[in-house]
Parts: structure tokens; C-alpha cells; sequence
């Protein structure tokens, strides 16, 4: 049996996670809690346990569940075919800005979660390893040494986690008046104008009101 039922209300394990997912991002890992999200769900609490063995065993799908959609695509963003370092570059800077492939919200969720759970802790620097190591590869195929290519996957990498952390409500103009000057600093190297303007046109489509 794939769903649980509730009255005329039918609860999948996908509604259990995407509530879960919304408790972790609005409240943090303390609102994560079985009652509370069957509450939610409008659903009894028992109707938990057809999906899922524990609390737990809900925690650790929400992990598997950022490591499969944020670093998973931040890593593949890094390893998509590009002509030039600097539209590398622009495959991440679209990773990170693009709602529907990284989720920053739960990014700081999970970040914040570390803190107090040292698995999680663990879990969430195997992952910036990853990450890094994706970036740094990145670099390296574009002619970069060895350490250089780490050095600025680093520094690539921190700036975009701390701009995110500043939540500083830049203006999307302002940003993409200011990438190729971002993409000299991050790589060293000039953008040909019509990588950015391309770039800029992909942006606009992708944070066009819905």
C-alpha cells in the first residue's frame, strides 16, 4: 500500500517530507516533530509510521534529501561543459542564484542544524568537501595548477556562502551589472561580452515573476 489514509485525505511520503523540509527551513530542526507535522497534514500520527521507521529515520531523509538536490547539482553545475573558465563560472553563479536548483533557505537550515547534532556536522563538511573538490576540479581543467585551482575554488565557493548568509537584498541589476568584474576577480581572466550577455539573459528568464 503506497499511501496512508486519513479520512477522505491521502498522505504520500513525498507530503511527509516536503513538511518536514518546511518545518526544518521555517523553524529549524527542534519544529521537526511527528505530532506537529501530522497536525500539518491534517492527518493521525500513526500514519507516520507507514513511511517512516522513526524520527530519526525522517532526520536522515532530510539530509539525503540536501545532499541529492543542493550539492548534488552544485557538483554537477561545476562539471557542465563549458567553452571558458568564465562560463564555468556563470553555470555556478546560475547553480546558486536558480530557486529550483539550490535552496538556499535550507542550505542555512541544515548549516544551523549542524551546530547542535555532530552528525550533521559531519554530513555537512564531507559535503563542502565535495563541493570544493568540484570547484577546485573545475579550475584545474581550465589550466589552472593545482593549488591555484583550490585556492580559488575556496574563495569562489566562501564568497557565495557568506553573500548569502549577508542576505543583502541586492537588486538583480545591480548583480548582473557587476559579473564581469566578479568573474575577472574569480578567475583572473576577461569575459568575452557576449558570454555575459548570454548569461544575463538566462538569469532574467529564470527569476522572471512566475
Amino acid at each position: 500500500m503506497n499511501e496512508a489514509l486519513q479520512g477522505n485525505t491521502k498522505v504520500t511520503r513525498a507530503d511527509w517530507l516536503r513538511a518536514a523540509l518546511d518545518a526544518l527551513v521555517t523553524g529549524g530542526a527542534e519544529r521537526v516533530k511527528i505530532l506537529t507535522l501530522a497536525n500539518t497534514l491534517g492527518v493521525s500520527r500513526s500514519s507516520f509510521y507507514w513511511y517512516f521507521q522513526s524520527r530519526q529515520d525522517l532526520m536522515d531523509a532530510l539530509l539525503d534529501h540536501w545532499l541529492a538536490t543542493n550539492t548534488r547539482l552544485l557538483v554537477d553545475a561545476a562539471a557542465t561543459d563549458a567553452p571558458t573558465i568564465t562560463a564555468a563560472v556563470c553555470n555556478v553563479f546560475a547553480c546558486f542564484i536558480d530557486p529550483t536548483q539550490f535552496d538556499t533557505r535550507l542550505d542555512f537550515a541544515v548549516r544551523d542544524w549542524a551546530k547542535r547534532t555532530a552528525k550533521v556536522r559531519d554530513v555537512l563538511m564531507q559535503s563542502d568537501d565535495q563541493r570544493i573538490a568540484a570547484l577546485t576540479d573545475m579550475f584545474t581543467r581550465f589550466g589552472y595548477g593545482a593549488g591555484e585551482s583550490l585556492i580559488r575554488a575556496r574563495v569562489l565557493y566562501y564568497m557565495q556562502i557568506g553573500y548569502n548568509d549577508a542576505d543583502l537584498h541586492e537588486p538583480l541589476a545591480a548583480r548582473m551589472a557587476a559579473i564581469p568584474d566578479y568573474l575577472l576577480t574569480f578567475t583572473g581572466r576577461i569575459a568575452p561580452e557576449a558570454e555575459i550577455a548570454t548569461y544575463r539573459t538566462r538569469m532574467s528568464r529564470i527569476m522572471q515573476p512566475v
